[in-house]
Protein backbone atom coordinates (compact mmCIF):
# COMPACT_ATOMS: atom_id res chain seq x y z
CA UNK A 1 0.00 0.00 0.00
CA UNK A 2 1.04 3.54 -0.92
CA UNK A 3 0.15 6.58 0.31
CA UNK A 4 -0.45 8.68 -2.75
CA UNK A 5 -0.74 12.74 -3.32
CA UNK A 6 -3.28 13.26 -6.17
CA UNK A 7 -2.14 17.29 -6.88
CA UNK A 8 -3.61 19.79 -9.96
CA UNK A 9 -1.38 22.80 -9.98
CA UNK A 10 -3.86 25.23 -10.04
CA UNK A 11 -6.07 26.70 -6.83
CA UNK A 12 -9.64 25.71 -6.88
CA UNK A 13 -11.89 26.09 -9.56
CA UNK A 14 -15.55 25.02 -10.40
CA UNK A 15 -15.31 25.38 -14.39
CA UNK A 16 -11.72 23.80 -14.55
CA UNK A 17 -9.81 20.74 -14.00
CA UNK A 18 -9.62 20.96 -10.19
CA UNK A 19 -8.64 17.89 -8.42
CA UNK A 20 -12.77 16.67 -8.33
CA UNK A 21 -12.92 16.48 -11.90
CA UNK A 22 -10.63 12.96 -10.97
CA UNK A 23 -12.52 11.66 -8.51
CA UNK A 24 -12.76 7.94 -10.07
CA UNK A 25 -9.08 7.94 -10.83
CA UNK A 26 -8.54 8.51 -6.87
CA UNK A 27 -11.68 6.30 -6.19
CA UNK A 28 -9.76 3.69 -8.30
CA UNK A 29 -6.71 3.76 -6.51
CA UNK A 30 -8.60 3.82 -2.94
CA UNK A 31 -10.09 0.51 -4.15
CA UNK A 32 -6.85 -1.10 -4.92
CA UNK A 33 -5.61 -0.29 -1.02
CA UNK A 34 -3.39 3.00 -1.74
CA UNK A 35 -4.34 5.66 0.83
CA UNK A 36 -5.10 8.90 -1.60
CA UNK A 37 -4.93 12.88 -0.71
CA UNK A 38 -6.53 14.26 -3.74
CA UNK A 39 -5.95 18.12 -3.42
CA UNK A 40 -5.61 21.66 -5.55
CA UNK A 41 -2.87 24.16 -4.68
CA UNK A 42 -3.62 26.26 -1.40
CA UNK A 43 -2.98 29.38 -3.53
CA UNK A 44 -1.33 30.62 -6.85
CA UNK A 45 2.17 32.21 -7.22
CA UNK A 46 3.40 31.40 -3.63
CA UNK A 47 5.09 28.10 -1.99
CA UNK A 48 2.20 25.43 -1.22
CA UNK A 49 2.65 24.41 2.04
CA UNK A 50 2.58 20.68 0.84
CA UNK A 51 4.21 20.46 -2.47
CA UNK A 52 7.19 23.12 -1.52
CA UNK A 53 7.80 20.72 1.49
CA UNK A 54 7.16 17.22 -0.20
CA UNK A 55 10.15 15.17 0.15
CA UNK A 56 10.13 15.83 4.19
CA UNK A 57 6.45 14.28 3.83
CA UNK A 58 5.11 10.59 4.36
CA UNK A 59 3.87 10.34 0.66
CA UNK A 60 5.36 7.33 -1.27
CA UNK A 61 3.95 8.91 -4.54
CA UNK A 62 3.25 11.66 -6.57
CA UNK A 63 0.63 12.13 -8.92
CA UNK A 64 0.60 15.54 -10.65
CA UNK A 65 -1.75 16.54 -12.90
CA UNK A 66 -0.18 19.64 -14.81
CA UNK A 67 -3.52 21.15 -15.48
CA UNK A 68 -2.08 25.09 -15.53
CA UNK A 69 -1.24 27.52 -18.30
CA UNK A 70 2.78 27.20 -17.02
CA UNK A 71 2.83 28.84 -13.76
CA UNK A 72 1.73 25.69 -11.60
CA UNK A 73 4.78 25.71 -9.91
CA UNK A 74 7.19 27.51 -7.55
CA UNK A 75 10.90 27.36 -8.01
CA UNK A 76 10.26 25.91 -4.46
CA UNK A 77 8.09 23.74 -5.19
CA UNK A 78 9.95 22.00 -8.37
CA UNK A 79 12.68 21.19 -6.49
CA UNK A 80 11.22 19.67 -3.31
CA UNK A 81 9.64 17.23 -6.26
CA UNK A 82 12.88 16.85 -7.21
CA UNK A 83 14.69 15.76 -3.70
CA UNK A 84 11.24 13.34 -3.35
CA UNK A 85 12.71 11.74 -6.29
CA UNK A 86 15.51 11.68 -5.36
CA UNK A 87 14.87 9.81 -1.65
CA UNK A 88 13.14 7.32 -3.45
CA UNK A 89 9.76 8.37 -3.98
CA UNK A 90 7.83 7.72 -7.63
CA UNK A 91 6.15 10.45 -9.69
CA UNK A 92 3.53 10.42 -12.30
CA UNK A 93 2.93 13.75 -14.05
CA UNK A 94 -0.01 14.38 -16.76
CA UNK A 95 -0.38 17.37 -18.79
CA UNK A 96 -1.66 18.15 -22.47
CA UNK A 97 -1.65 20.11 -25.87
CA UNK A 98 0.66 23.21 -26.73
CA UNK A 99 2.56 24.91 -23.31
CA UNK A 100 -0.20 23.18 -20.65
CA UNK A 101 1.41 21.75 -17.94
CA UNK A 102 4.67 23.48 -18.80
CA UNK A 103 5.68 24.12 -15.12
CA UNK A 104 7.04 20.71 -15.35
CA UNK A 105 10.44 21.73 -17.23
CA UNK A 106 11.29 22.69 -13.71
CA UNK A 107 11.41 18.54 -12.40
CA UNK A 108 14.82 17.96 -13.84
CA UNK A 109 15.05 14.41 -15.72
CA UNK A 110 10.78 14.20 -15.76
CA UNK A 111 10.83 17.66 -16.75
CA UNK A 112 13.34 17.06 -20.23
CA UNK A 113 11.29 14.43 -21.77
CA UNK A 114 8.12 16.99 -21.62
CA UNK A 115 7.73 18.88 -25.07
CA UNK A 116 5.66 22.14 -25.73
CA UNK A 117 5.49 24.67 -27.98
CA UNK A 118 7.13 27.51 -27.15
CA UNK A 119 9.57 25.65 -24.11
CA UNK A 120 11.81 22.73 -24.78
CA UNK A 121 9.14 22.28 -27.97
CA UNK A 122 8.48 19.07 -29.48
CA UNK A 123 10.95 18.21 -32.59
CA UNK A 124 7.67 17.71 -34.63
CA UNK A 125 6.64 21.42 -34.73
CA UNK A 126 3.61 20.21 -36.56
CA UNK A 127 -0.10 20.70 -35.97
CA UNK A 128 -2.06 17.13 -35.58
CA UNK A 129 -5.44 18.43 -34.34
CA UNK A 130 -7.15 20.36 -37.27
CA UNK A 131 -10.13 21.01 -35.56
CA UNK A 132 -10.09 23.13 -32.57
CA UNK A 133 -7.94 26.09 -34.07
CA UNK A 134 -7.20 28.08 -30.82
CA UNK A 135 -4.78 24.60 -29.66
CA UNK A 136 -1.62 25.15 -31.74
CA UNK A 137 1.30 21.94 -31.61
CA UNK A 138 1.87 19.89 -30.14
CA UNK A 139 -1.94 18.69 -29.90
CA UNK A 140 -1.77 14.89 -31.42
CA UNK A 141 -5.44 13.94 -32.31
CA UNK A 142 -5.92 10.39 -30.28
CA UNK A 143 -9.73 10.54 -30.87
CA UNK A 144 -13.10 12.02 -29.46
CA UNK A 145 -13.24 12.54 -25.76
CA UNK A 146 -15.68 9.72 -24.38
CA UNK A 147 -14.17 7.12 -26.99
CA UNK A 148 -11.23 4.40 -26.97
CA UNK A 149 -7.61 4.71 -28.88
CA UNK A 150 -5.76 1.86 -29.37
CA UNK A 151 -2.00 1.81 -27.79
CA UNK A 152 0.77 0.09 -29.46
CA UNK A 153 4.02 -0.97 -27.63
CA UNK A 154 7.17 -3.05 -28.50
CA UNK A 155 8.07 -6.65 -27.27
CA UNK A 156 8.52 -7.61 -24.48
CA UNK A 157 5.93 -5.18 -22.99
CA UNK A 158 6.33 -3.19 -19.78
CA UNK A 159 4.69 -4.45 -16.69
CA UNK A 160 3.14 -1.54 -16.62
CA UNK A 161 0.92 -2.74 -19.75
CA UNK A 162 0.61 -6.59 -18.39
CA UNK A 163 -3.40 -7.88 -17.76
CA UNK A 164 -4.90 -11.10 -17.39
CA UNK A 165 -7.94 -10.03 -18.77
CA UNK A 166 -6.89 -9.67 -22.75
CA UNK A 167 -5.74 -12.59 -24.52
CA UNK A 168 -2.74 -10.46 -25.81
CA UNK A 169 -1.93 -10.26 -22.05
CA UNK A 170 -1.36 -6.62 -22.42
CA UNK A 171 -3.82 -3.54 -22.11
CA UNK A 172 -4.80 -2.52 -25.07
CA UNK A 173 -6.97 0.89 -25.21
CA UNK A 174 -6.30 4.01 -23.38
CA UNK A 175 -9.04 7.05 -23.06
CA UNK A 176 -8.73 8.79 -26.60
CA UNK A 177 -8.24 13.08 -26.51
CA UNK A 178 -8.33 15.60 -29.41
CA UNK A 179 -4.69 16.86 -28.53
CA UNK A 180 -2.57 14.83 -26.77
CA UNK A 181 0.49 16.59 -25.75
CA UNK A 182 4.08 15.48 -26.56
CA UNK A 183 6.75 12.99 -24.09
CA UNK A 184 9.64 11.24 -25.46
CA UNK A 185 12.89 8.95 -24.43
CA UNK A 186 15.37 11.54 -24.84
CA UNK A 187 17.39 11.58 -21.38
CA UNK A 188 19.68 8.64 -19.98
CA UNK A 189 17.34 5.82 -17.93
CA UNK A 190 13.92 6.44 -20.10
CA UNK A 191 11.69 4.15 -22.22
CA UNK A 192 8.70 5.03 -24.28
CA UNK A 193 5.97 2.62 -22.74
CA UNK A 194 3.23 3.14 -25.60
CA UNK A 195 3.10 5.13 -28.29
CA UNK A 196 -0.88 6.00 -30.19
CA UNK A 197 -1.89 6.85 -33.73
CA UNK A 198 -3.04 10.35 -34.92
CA UNK A 199 -6.70 9.97 -36.18
CA UNK A 200 -5.77 12.68 -38.77
CA UNK A 201 -2.33 11.84 -40.06
CA UNK A 202 -2.20 7.75 -38.94
CA UNK A 203 1.39 8.79 -37.57
CA UNK A 204 2.48 7.51 -34.10
CA UNK A 205 3.23 9.25 -30.75
CA UNK A 206 4.03 8.59 -27.84
CA UNK A 207 1.53 7.94 -24.91
CA UNK A 208 3.45 7.74 -22.10
CA UNK A 209 6.97 7.76 -21.16
CA UNK A 210 9.02 5.91 -18.27
CA UNK A 211 12.50 6.75 -16.31
CA UNK A 212 14.13 4.19 -14.30
CA UNK A 213 17.34 3.39 -13.13
CA UNK A 214 18.39 6.97 -12.20
CA UNK A 215 20.67 7.66 -9.42
CA UNK A 216 20.80 11.10 -7.63
CA UNK A 217 24.26 13.00 -7.02
CA UNK A 218 24.98 11.39 -3.80
CA UNK A 219 24.88 8.11 -5.48
CA UNK A 220 21.38 7.21 -4.44
CA UNK A 221 18.61 5.34 -6.84
CA UNK A 222 15.96 7.75 -7.62
CA UNK A 223 12.68 6.73 -7.54
CA UNK A 224 10.86 5.98 -10.48
CA UNK A 225 8.64 8.49 -13.12
CA UNK A 226 6.18 8.49 -15.49
CA UNK A 227 5.74 11.10 -17.88
CA UNK A 228 1.92 10.81 -19.26
CA UNK A 229 1.04 13.00 -22.96
CA UNK A 230 -2.30 13.90 -21.24
CA UNK A 231 -4.22 14.00 -17.96
CA UNK A 232 -7.11 12.99 -20.10
CA UNK A 233 -5.50 9.70 -19.82
CA UNK A 234 -7.46 9.76 -16.11
CA UNK A 235 -10.03 12.57 -16.34
CA UNK A 236 -13.41 11.39 -15.29
CA UNK A 237 -15.29 13.13 -18.48
CA UNK A 238 -13.43 10.65 -20.38
CA UNK A 239 -14.02 7.83 -18.46
CA UNK A 240 -17.76 8.70 -18.01
CA UNK A 241 -18.84 11.72 -20.02
CA UNK A 242 -21.78 12.29 -18.03
CA UNK A 243 -19.72 13.26 -15.13
CA UNK A 244 -19.28 17.22 -16.81
CA UNK A 245 -16.43 18.87 -18.85
CA UNK A 246 -15.29 22.73 -17.86
CA UNK A 247 -17.58 25.03 -20.05
CA UNK A 248 -14.49 25.67 -22.37
CA UNK A 249 -14.50 21.90 -23.75
CA UNK A 250 -16.09 22.46 -26.94
CA UNK A 251 -15.02 19.62 -28.72
CA UNK A 252 -18.18 17.02 -29.74
CA UNK A 253 -17.68 13.85 -27.41
CA UNK A 254 -17.53 10.25 -28.80
CA UNK A 255 -19.69 7.25 -27.30
CA UNK A 256 -17.65 4.20 -27.43
CA UNK A 257 -16.77 3.87 -23.73
CA UNK A 258 -20.29 4.56 -22.55
CA UNK A 259 -21.78 1.87 -25.29
CA UNK A 260 -18.86 -0.77 -24.06
CA UNK A 261 -17.34 0.02 -20.59
CA UNK A 262 -15.68 -3.47 -21.10
CA UNK A 263 -12.22 -1.93 -22.39
CA UNK A 264 -11.92 1.36 -19.65
CA UNK A 265 -12.50 -2.22 -17.18
CA UNK A 266 -9.27 -3.46 -18.47
CA UNK A 267 -7.72 -0.28 -19.08
CA UNK A 268 -8.24 0.34 -15.18
CA UNK A 269 -5.94 -2.19 -14.54
CA UNK A 270 -3.25 0.12 -15.78
CA UNK A 271 -3.44 2.52 -12.76
CA UNK A 272 -2.76 -0.35 -10.37
CA UNK A 273 0.21 -1.07 -12.01
CA UNK A 274 1.12 2.58 -12.06
CA UNK A 275 0.73 2.45 -8.22
CA UNK A 276 2.38 -1.08 -7.47
CA UNK A 277 5.58 -0.16 -9.97
CA UNK A 278 6.06 3.64 -8.60
CA UNK A 279 5.71 2.58 -4.97
CA UNK A 280 9.33 3.36 -3.67
CA UNK A 281 11.41 0.66 -4.05
CA UNK A 282 12.97 0.78 0.10
CA UNK A 283 9.47 0.37 0.91
CA UNK A 284 9.01 -3.38 -0.13
CA UNK A 285 7.95 -3.15 -3.56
Amino acid sequence: MSKILLQTTITESADDWNVTRFSLLAAELRAAGHDVTARNRAGRGENDPVLSRLDTTDFDQLWLLAVDVGDGLTDDESKAIVRFRERGGGVLTARDHQDLGSCLLGLGSLGEVNHFHLRNPDPAHRRDDQDTQAISWPNYHSGANGDYQPVFATEPVHALLRTDATPSGRIEWFPAHPHEGAVSACVPGAAVLAEGRSTVSGRRFNLAVVLEGEVAADGRPMGRAVAESTFHHFADYNWDLDRGKPSFVSETPGSQIKADPSRLAIYKNYIRNLAMWLHPAHHGQ
